[in-house]
């Protein structure tokens, strides 16, 4: 194939591929062991046929016999360039990236590194595009030296450079305090002009930079909380709140007006409480905010949840299933009828279990239908259905229709009265899978909540397959986290006994947070889940039959074997993954 390596300059230092250049792509792969020869000649003949036209390394990767890195390194070595697999966007000069416009360098794949050398070198994941190259070089007025890196990591590095979000706070922060920005505000407070604005006012600046900033620093929530003199803008980062700058109290109607046009809200309301919602993209990604808006005493309160859609859906090992709870989940999720239930406080992540549950057995064979409230992640394959009160499509309403749309297995987002509760149980009997959720400390609590609506104790028994019970707790920061030999009353106190200990390979340390630039100085970064999974077997039957309280079937079922919610804390404690602060934050109540 023909390289257009005399076309490129070559940078001083040679790349570690040295000697091969002048090889076909193919011949470099193979012999580094990145490819069969029997795949070559598969992708060869691909490429003479349906593939007609391709490149042989595009083919390669289409095929899966190669990986996009290892056909970029090919190449590099072939074109006797440097390769780099990641791009750190701190080092990039953001001056050289300023003179190339962001949709040019995404659609053209490069971008400007540094001045090296009396050139510049440029990331860029295809050096055979010499006319993306030769119109930077006009761009920059400058000799180019070409790094290959994936198309992944420059995209993500455009993004970094790019976003100057961060920063971005105190610039617009420094211009609403001057005098000119006033009239601005005002005006912004009538519904025309607001429409009219332009993408520099400083208003829609400062909407903008706060929903950047939050995307980047991964938070879940933004809280706009009027006060009597200013007010308070807060993220919720891994379930904490903390506060990020206080504008201007002569700004509020001007705020709250922008992200109402957001949402499609209506300005001129200001009295009711309404709901409403976002879709943007941040950084190359999709994301959807539900968007609620509350009377107080100073003015609107707002609340945005944030929900990235590209890094929404998980597996159940991602969320923190232990394997062996994890074999268990299997046989829950593969049943062909009964009710699995999970439970816990808003926020405990029991809709993202659910769709993790979904995704594992969501196939062409199986017809999964889910009534939530809101539909929170489009999955492909499943009907899904959202509640609208005002139109009498409550859960119940829609979980009835469901029967008669041959399912087989249905998710209700919630089951909250007794008439939800007997349709599920009625679904469940006829030979149908139902996955849902109710509010409860434990596992066992859920139980005896079925039987407080209402429903028999011999509908619960012969209906319910499962039982999870889960929290979130935040995750040490790897940078930071401090390893400290514990006493026998801190084990003892984060219920670290000699089971737990074995199970965790009995370590002879446990880690404590710190706080790092990486974690914004809290010592944790992410959050992962603890379960109580109780499977319904025949003693736990016999319990529900004679209607006992919930925590005689707890009893049994950690007799039967069952981790307890602070168990598996412990055990994630032990594992250093987290806490014992922060399992007892979560588990106060699942002290025995």
């Amino acid at each position: 194939m023909d390289t257009g390596a005399t076309a490129l300059p070559t940078p001083p230092a040679a790349a570690a591929g040295a000697g091969l250049a002048g090889l076909r792509l193919g011949e470099i792969l193979v012999r580094s062991g990145d490819l069969d020869a029997a795949r070559l000649e598969e992708a060869l003949a691909a490429q003479r046929g349906e593939h007609a036209g391709q490149r042989i390394g595009e083919v390669l990767v289409r095929l899966k016999a190669c990986t996009e890195e290892q056909v970029l390194r090919a190449l590099a070595a072939q074109l006797d360039l440097e390769f780099q697999a990641t791009i750190d966007p701190e080092r990039c000069a953001p001056e050289l990236a300023k003179r190339v416009p962001i949709n040019f360098a995404k659609q053209a794949r490069l971008l400007p590194l540094e001045e090296a050398g009396g050139g510049v070198r440029v990331a860029v994941a295809d050096p055979l595009d010499t006319a993306g190259l030769d119109q930077v070089a006009l761009l920059l007025g400058a000799r180019l030296d070409p790094v290959v890196a994936p198309h992944q990591a420059i995209l993500d590095a455009i993004n970094g450079v790019y976003d100057r979000a961060v920063d971005e706070h105190e610039k617009i922060m420094e211009g609403l305090e001057s005098e000119d920005l006033e009239s601005v505000a005002h005006e912004l407070e009538e519904p025309t002009d607001l429409l009219e604005a332009d993408d520099e006012a400083p208003i829609i600046r400062l909407v903008n930079s706060l929903l950047f900033r939050a995307v980047k620093e991964r938070a879940s929530d933004i809280h706009i909380n009027p006060e009597e003199r200013d007010i308070s803008v807060r993220y919720r980062i891994d379930g904490v709140l903390r506060e990020v700058i206080r504008p201007p109290k002569r700004i509020q109607a001007a705020l709250s007006s922008r992200i109402k046009i957001m949402g499609g809200l209506n300005i001129a309301e200001k009295r009711l409480p309404q709901d409403g919602r976002i879709r943007i993209k941040i950084a190359g990604k999709d994301v959807d905010i539900r968007l609620s808006t509350v009377p107080t005493a100073h003015g609107e309160r707002v609340v945005m949840r944030l929900l990235d859609k590209s890094n929404v859906l998980l597996s159940l090992r991602d969320i923190g299933f232990e394997p062996w709870q994890l074999k268990i989940m299997d046989g829950l999720i593969t049943r062909s009828h009964g009710i699995i239930l999970v439970t816990g406080p808003t926020g405990s992540g029991k809709t993202t279990t659910l769709y993790a549950g979904i995704a594992k057995i969501n196939s062409p064979d199986l017809n999964i239908l889910t009534i939530e409230d809101p539909v929170e992640i489009p999955m492909r394959g499943v009907g899904q259905v959202q509640v609208n009160p005002k139109i009498d499509l409550t859960f119940a309403s829609g979980l009835r229709s469901f029967l008669r749309q041959d399912p087989d297995v249905i998710m209700v987002g919630e089951i909250r009265d007794l008439e939800t509760a007997e349709i599920a149980i009625q679904a469940s009997l006829t030979g149908h899978l139902v996955l849902s959720t109710v509010h409860t400390n434990d596992a066992a609590g859920a139980i005896t909540r079925l039987v407080d609506m209402g429903v028999q104790p011999f509908l619960v028994a012969s209906s319910l397959v499962g039982v999870l019970a889960q929290r979130l707790v935040r995750v040490l920061c790897r940078e930071c986290k401090r390893p400290y030999v514990p006493t026998a009353e801190e084990l003892a106190q984060a219920g670290i006994g000699e089971r737990v200990l074995a199970q965790a390979g009995n370590p002879k340390v446990l880690y404590k947070a710190v706080g790092c630039p990486a974690c914004q100085k809290t010592g944790y970064q992410g959050r992962t889940g603890i379960y109580e999974l109780m499977l319904v077997d025949d003693d736990v039957r016999q319990l529900i039959l004679r209607n006992v309280d919930s925590n005689t079937i707890k009893k049994a079922a950690v007799d039967a074997g069952m981790l307890t919610l602070m168990d598996h804390g412990a055990y994630k404690v032990a594992l250093g993954l987290t806490t014992a602060a922060e399992v007892l934050s979560v588990t106060a109540e699942d002290i025995h």
